[in-house]
């Protein structure tokens, strides 16, 4: 793991929320503080952010159906938005969305925040909502997210299982960025958490400057498009400086 010293420290708690910029150059680190977490991510150009996040190119482009160390999260422009560099998880959900008011009634009840004050039921799509709100975005800005720290497998038929217990206390992966980039996150649980109680996890959250990318850095040469998308996002930086 990266052993910069940090610019920025938080720690998000179980069922929160957070937004920012991380410029080009550094390093997100999550940590997964008690085991069994989940960051539903979204990701979008922090200067166009019309370019997101696209799931479908992450995927094809690198022959994978799971994110560990080595892959690079592609936008919809043919660019890279992060790479991970490092990650002691190993293991990363691309498919199964986040959950939404309905679904965490139906699997824990409803708590609200006039019973319990902060201790309220979230769900994932409405935090990511509160947050894009924040940056001038909203529904329609809405992609298919990343599910960190969680694991989910299919078997020949194509049925999806969530693996409960994957990620331990003290998992960490680091996404270096190679663009500027809008970060909007979310605790809640995976929609396919089998756990009856609504019991989100914290994550503590960590940026630190990044080295320089080298020409045979393992997440550029790892696959011909991640080649292909670093030279996109140099050129499209070249004339930004």
């Amino acid at each position: 793991m990266s052993e910069s010293n940090p610019v920025y420290e938080k720690t998000v708690i179980g069922g929160g929320m957070w937004s920012n910029i991380i410029s080009r150059g550094k390093v997100l680190r999550l940590t997964d503080l008690d085991g069994g977490a989940n960051v539903s991510m979204l990701l979008y150009n922090a200067d166009e952010t019309m370019e997101r996040y696209n799931m479908p190119d992450t995927l094809k482009g690198q022959h994978t159906f799971q994110l560990t160390a080595g892959h690079c999260l592609h936008s919809d422009m043919g660019r890279v938005f992060c790479s991970i560099v490092s990650d002691t998880a190993g293991w990363h959900d691309t498919v199964c969305g986040c959950t939404d008011a309905k679904l965490v009634a139906e699997k824990y009840g409803t708590k609200t925040y006039q019973e319990a004050r902060n201790d309220f039921y979230r769900n994932a799509r409405e935090n990511f909502l509160i947050e894009l709100g924040k940056h001038g975005l909203g529904k329609r800005d809405i992609v298919p997210n990343l599910n960190l720290f969680a694991k989910v497998v299919a078997d020949d038929e194509g049925k999806l299982t969530y693996e409960e217990g994957f990620s331990q206390p003290g998992s960490e992966v680091e996404l270096r960025f190679e663009m500027d980039t809008l970060v909007v996150l979310t605790t809640c649980q995976h929609p396919l958490d089998p756990n009856p109680n609504y019991a989100p996890k914290p994550v503590k959250l960590s940026v630190s400057e990044a080295p320089p990318v080298a020409e045979d850095d393992f997440c550029r040469t790892s696959r011909p498009e991640n080649e292909r998308a670093f030279i996109n996002t140099i050129d499209y930086y070249a004339l930004r400086a």
